[in-house]
């Protein structure tokens, strides 16, 4: 199954450690979480979020203290992640809220139920361009006629991507990445990593069913997306 991010390289080990390990590039997060939060901030007020590739909860927890009616489904396929994500919303009463579900988005009930998901850094592990539209797909089958996806990939237009790309390895360099880490990192690009032309990205996220998305922040390779379903 190659629709997501690797459950084993997501293990026990780096679960314990994510959030510590890219706590430098805590900034992108927080401007990232707080641009998602004003494009939703249209959505009803008992709204019905799925996250997709939730991780170790950052999401949830973000929209869910500001919004205390909310309830999140966070699907991840590693199960150490998403214990993580168990005990931080536990920690925050968040937990009577959530869902969880360990496995692949093809796995849940593909019932249109959510009136919004979001897919924060996940696409970007789904290389092949077939599998990435039906990752899409799986996620406008979910929601509500009219429901809000957020999207945020690496990506970029494509005359500049190679000068923003540099700048983005200085980036992974400050967060501490050793020499050796930085050429895994490129060697990873277009075999297990997409960093794909905005284009492609729009054109993907449309075909799968769901409106023209509307690039709402670009942050170095980070690029984010609003879109509804048709």
């Amino acid at each position: 199954m190659s629709q997501e991010p690797s459950s084993a390289f997501f293990n026990e080990e780096m679960a314990a450690t994510y959030d510590e390990r890219f706590a430098r590039l805590a900034p992108l997060k927080d401007a990232l979480h707080l641009g998602m939060r004003m494009v939703m901030a249209e959505l009803p007020r008992q709204a019905r979020i799925l996250c997709v590739g939730a991780g170790t909860g950052a999401e949830a927890l973000t929209l869910g203290e500001a919004n205390p009616e909310w309830h999140f489904t966070l699907v991840e396929p590693s199960g150490a992640m998403l214990a993580v994500a168990r005990r931080r919303c536990e920690a925050v009463g968040l937990l009577p809220r959530c869902s969880f579900h360990e496995g692949f988005l093809d796995s849940l009930p593909p019932a249109p139920e959510f009136d919004a998901a979001t897919a924060i850094l996940v696409s970007q592990f789904v290389v092949d361009p077939q599998e990435r539209l039906s990752f899409f797909r799986g996620i406008a089958e979910r929601l509500v006629p009219g429901g809000l996806f957020v999207s945020a990939d690496l990506s970029a237009d494509g005359e500049v991507k190679a000068r923003i790309l540099s700048i983005w390895l200085k980036l992974i360099e400050y967060n501490g990445a050793s020499t050796e880490q930085l050429e895994g990192y490129l060697d990873a690009i277009g075999k297990n990593l997409a960093v794909s032309d905005t284009s492609e990205v729009e054109t993907l996220i449309t075909s799968a069913g769901f409106e023209s998305p509307v690039r709402f922040m670009q942050t170095l390779l980070i690029q984010a997306w609003a879109t509804k379903r048709s």
